[in-house]
């Protein structure tokens, strides 16, 4: 099969003819029709995830269909149309049986830990944990944007953050996921203040709905202007981009009881961030992480985009082709996309 591979961290990717996958017993192959380029890919290709061996093929957040299957799946079928969560599961561990399975204690995340999406075919094990059904009237491009940005926000407003009608939510990053979680936020009916320091990307925060626009690059003191313009502080606050200085100010952001969602990853030198810890206490704050999110959760959110509530589709920027992928998956740290990149050709 044809492949995106990198041989080396930080060195040019390249297309390869490789091994097309077999199925495990308990898995399947499936043929990608469309994978999205995602930022946790650059930092793979960084060298910033230790799962990593090389050579590798990233890819994490993809749709198609199932082109075999292992003898052991008795859920799905050749022809198939599904999707699969970043994080996938082992459905028999401790944290499975509670229902927790995108922090499964025995997980594996395709383009992490195996080789992932970035090809014409993908190898997913324990299929009847971790596939997910598409409808019909879905596209490919759309279910793969689901699998790793969406469906982490939808997980981060809707499970961590319980976001409800009237309540002020605070987004910290407009990117893919920032985009995700204003759309989802404001279709729960809540009222949404969009920051970043590119005036293009909080343009399309307010196409999304988002009620006020903050850009740090003008607006010398971001937890302030929330505090007086929420009257209090901000119900909900999402640090989605992954910087230690934007989850200080998201927790500073906060009214009396209000949550810090963390979806943005903090790495290297971010991960040991500082808090105001004072103000946690004082106004009794909680802070919550949000990993990815459960096969079994997505129905939820696909009954929701279904209906016309949730239009994940808006925020694809562009498709791009998989050669054109070795090229831009380097220069994602640029951050010169609008909206999320797809690639459906292969």
């Amino acid at each position: 099969m044809k492949a995106l591979v990198y041989e080396q961290f930080q060195t040019s990717p390249k297309i390869q003819k490789v091994k097309d996958p077999t199925p495990e017993k308990n898995g399947v192959v499936i043929e990608v029709k469309a994978t999205g380029l995602c930022r946790s890919d650059w930092h793979g290709w960084m060298g910033h995830d230790e799962d990593i061996e090389l050579p590798h093929v990233p890819g994490h957040e993809f749709a198609g269909i199932v082109s075999a299957v292992g003898k052991n799946v008795k859920k799905w079928k050749i022809g198939d149309r599904v999707t699969v969560p970043f994080v996938c599961a082992c459905g028999i561990c401790p944290t499975c049986a509670s229902g927790n399975q995108h922090v499964c204690d025995d997980q594996f995340q395709p383009g992490f830990t195996h080789w992932g999406s970035f090809a014409e075919y993908v190898r997913i094990d324990r299929a009847n944990t971790n596939l997910v059904a598409i409808p019909e009237s879905m596209e490919f491009e759309t279910a793969a944007s689901l699998g790793c940005r969406f469906a982490t926000s939808f997980r981060a407003v809707v499970d961590q953050g319980k976001v409800s009608g009237g309540q002020w939510v605070a987004v910290f990053g407009c990117g893919g996921v920032g985009l995700s979680a204003i759309m989802i936020a404001k279709a729960l009916g809540a009222q949404v203040i969009a920051i970043d320091i590119s005036e293009k990307q909080l343009q399309i925060a307010k196409k999304l709905g988002a009620d006020v626009l903050l850009n740090p690059l003008t607006e010398s003191a971001i937890p302030t202007a929330i505090l007086e313009i929420t009257h209090g502080g901000a119900h909900v606050s999402l640090d989605c981009l992954g910087k230690s200085l934007l989850a200080y100010d998201s927790v500073a952001s906060l009214r009396k009881r209000g949550k810090h969602i963390q979806v943005g990853l903090l790495l290297d030198s971010e991960k040991d961030t500082a808090l105001p810890m004072n103000l946690v206490i004082a106004k009794e704050l909680e802070i919550l992480g949000s990993h990815g999110m459960q096969a079994w959760r997505y129905q939820e959110m696909m009954d929701m985009i279904s209906t016309g509530k949730l239009k994940p589709e808006l925020l694809i920027g562009k498709t791009i082709s998989l050669e054109e992928a070795t090229k831009a998956l380097p220069e994602m740290n640029k951050f010169e996309n609008q909206g999320i990149t797809i690639i459906n050709q292969f």
